[in-house]
């Protein structure tokens, strides 16, 4: 191989879409394939929502600085005309993202990408805020436990509630996430009904099987046949662990020796008696209270809403719930 055809198959591993490194293992169902630089989605037309959005998650895409834009807007790459932002006005559900915000904190594009509408489906407030939000966290802290995590998400059109808008967006009954580990060589499924929950998100777990046979998806069809078999046909919450990931901030520098806690407890008003090593000497718990250490996702909010509206000035709404949005644009 000459140096030119070297150095341009270099600049291709680098810059090549990480959606399409990820072409083999996407699902068959019916819907148009739209392909984006960090998910890939089927779009029904019927139902103005996708089937299924894929994409792979790493510590580097989950863990990066990009903060929310809110800058909702129509997809441009669905031949046939994507939902629009009328569609949810006054409809009191959420635009609940199929493929996070939240995990697509890497750069400007992935971000951004993550606000078209074909990548929302609409969403009972209380679920969107709750189960769902939820399970989105879990799976972000399996990305840093096991490196990389293959997530398949989508609605389920059984027992569909209504429709909404003048493209007539299908409400769901329920809502699907199909997740793959390649390093542990485990799935995992969780099915949710669209409303209000109230048991651990471990209690909607289901096996892939299950949930093909829900939707019609044929999940991981190009995997060796033997192992597809074996995996999907398996489920066992034990090997997963729901516990909170024991990460450390990079901010946090580890100390060689422990020390008491300086944080105080908010329950009793009293210095925390937990013992640490990181060399600020606040425990995990307490990393809010140290001096230079603030996390701004978690640094409640209050003014007005920061997102961008389709003519392309910002929001005049106020934020809410200390958030950096609106209810609208959260």
């Amino acid at each position: 191989m000459s140096f030119i055809k070297q150095y341009v198959f270099i600049l291709m591993l680098i810059f090549f879409p990480i959606s399409l490194w990820c072409q083999h293992l996407l699902p068959i169902s019916a819907g148009e394939i739209v392909n984006h630089s960090y998910y890939t989605l089927s779009y029904s037309e019927e139902h103005e929502q996708a089937n299924w959005v894929y994409y792979e998650l790493t510590p580097e895409l989950i863990n990066g600085t990009k903060e929310r834009t809110g800058d909702f807007r129509p997809d441009p790459q669905v031949s046939t005309g994507s939902a629009q932002l009328a569609d949810y006005k006054g409809s009191g559900y959420h635009r609940g993202h199929l493929c996070p915000a939240g995990s697509m904190d890497l750069n400007t594009a992935s971000m951004s990408e993550s606000f078209f509408l074909s990548n929302m489906s609409p969403q009972h407030p209380s679920f969107n805020t709750g189960h769902w939000k939820m399970l989105e966290s879990q799976v972000r802290k399996w990305v840093n436990m096991y490196e990389k995590i293959i997530v398949i998400s989508g609605p389920i059109f059984k027992d569909n509630i209504a429709q909404i808008g003048i493209n007539h967006i299908t409400i769901p009954g329920y809502y699907y996430k199909v997740i793959y580990c390649p390093n542990k060589e485990q799935m995992i499924a969780f099915v949710m009904p669209n409303k209000k929950l109230s048991h651990p998100i471990n209690a909607y777990e289901k096996t892939v099987d299950n949930v093909e046979l829900l939707t019609g998806i044929d999940f991981f069809h190009d995997m060796d046949d033997t192992l597809e078999d074996k995996l999907e046909s398996n489920s066992n919450t034990e090997v997963w662990d729901f516990k909170r990931a024991k990460t450390v901030s990079p901010s946090i520098k580890i100390a060689t020796t422990s020390a008491q806690c300086k944080g105080v407890a908010k329950s009793s008003g009293q210095r925390c008696k937990q013992n640490t090593k990181n060399a600020n000497e606040y425990c995990h718990a307490h990393q809010s209270q140290a001096p230079g250490i603030i996390n701004p996702k978690e640094k409640a909010y209050t003014g007005q809403c920061k997102a961008t509206t389709q003519s392309g000035a910002q929001c005049k709404r106020k934020s809410s719930d200390g958030s950096e949005f609106c209810w609208q644009h959260k």
